[in-house]
């Protein structure tokens, strides 16, 4: 009996850890936040600190998970994009979809 306890415990952990981590990831306006994105691109995507960073605020959801996966890979390695890999390095491919759905739906 105490061999199902634990293996029930250890499940209902990683499911509890699980859904964490699904529900974060729906939330995309948290995430922007909560991964730093608004220290260069300002509050919503609207206000970069610099005039060589975009304003990311609706933009279009398949171009800008595009553009984010792209440079997480190293496909893209232009322009400001060596700032930005250190930023994406730690962010899932759900959390970068959560992303750019909030921001493409931002006006």
């Amino acid at each position: 009996m105490r061999k199902i306890t634990k293996t029930f415990a250890v499940s209902l952990i990683a499911a509890t850890s699980a859904f964490a981590g699904n529900a974060m990831a729906a939330d995309g306006a948290a995430l922007y936040t909560a991964k730093m994105c608004q220290t260069c691109h300002g509050a919503e995507g609207k206000a970069p600190i610099m005039p060589m960073y975009p304003k990311i605020a609706g933009q279009n959801k398949e171009y800008a998970l595009a553009q984010m996966k792209d440079i997480k890979s190293g496909a893209r390695a232009n322009g400001m994009s060596a700032a930005m890999k250190a930023m994406v390095a730690n962010v899932s491919d759900a959390e970068l979809e959560a992303i750019a759905d909030y921001l493409s739906k931002v006006k």
